[in-house]
């Protein structure tokens, strides 16, 4: 009956006022946590920069120094490094969360876990994407990439990790508890980023030629918006679903 009550009672106007700003302030706490947990666990965002950076300097090792060679091939030489490098870093994206019991406390939270949601990708962006693109101008000169295509380097790898982290927390979610989810994962995000590869590469590549990089941008661009909006509802239902099997398990 009380929940039937205060359903049907509308809220008052203060009420009103005061709860976007719930909303801003539970996902900044959030988000803040988030960032302040990276920093005490270096791995989490060590690793991927360096498997990116290792991954890049065996290219030259393997197919000789030629700088003709390499610019030809940097464009898909750093998109390729920076999709391996933040797929390996969402496997943990919500299993120590899960482990903690976060999650179950999440969904029956009074904050929406989109909300939630959001505020994580966003930190796993800031800790894993946000890295590899200050270092990104310095790994595309070792590979021959001209100083001209840099800019469209970094613009191209904001929207495209960004991307990367918001479908990635779509897998991450549908496979978190399951044991050794990892390939799993793999499979279900990789198919996804194929677009994002490709737009990518072949912005980086049209501004190191001399040709107009917007479409490729564009298109990204496009890509992140839909991400935006589609991806954080279904990571909270991906949670829902799993957080519920836990329950019954």
């Amino acid at each position: 009956m009380s929940d039937t009550g205060s359903a049907a009672r509308a809220p008052r106007p203060e009420e009103t006022r005061g709860a976007p700003i719930g909303l801003l302030g539970g996902g900044t706490a959030l988000l803040r946590r988030e960032l302040l947990v990276g920093l005490r666990s270096p791995g989490q965002w060590l690793n991927p920069l360096l498997f990116f950076v290792i991954v890049i300097t065996l290219f030259p090792l393997g197919i000789g120094p030629e700088p003709s060679r390499l610019a030809t091939i940097a464009p898909g030489v750093l998109w390729v490094a920076a999709l391996l490098a933040v797929l390996l870093s969402l496997d943990t994206l919500f299993e120590r969360d899960r482990a903690d019991g976060v999650l179950e406390q999440w969904v029956l939270g009074s904050l929406p876990l989109t909300v939630l949601v959001l505020a994580k990708v966003l930190a796993h962006w800031l800790a894993s994407g946000l890295p590899l693109l200050v270092l990104s101008p310095l790994l595309g000169l070792m590979l021959g990439l001209p100083v001209e295509a840099l800019p469209v380097l970094c613009a191209s790898l904001a929207l495209g990790t960004l991307t990367l982290s918001l479908t990635g927390a779509i897998g991450a979610a549908l496979t978190v508890g399951v044991n050794r989810g990892g390939v799993l994962l793999s499979l279900l995000v990789l198919p996804l980023n194929v677009p994002v590869l490709i737009f990518g590469a072949s912005s980086v590549a049209a501004a190191a030629e001399g040709f107009s990089p917007s479409a490729g941008l564009t298109l990204l661009a496009a890509l992140a918006a839909l991400a935006l909006s589609v991806a954080p509802w279904a990571t909270a239902a991906a949670l829902r679903i799993g957080v519920g099997s836990a329950g019954q398990g």
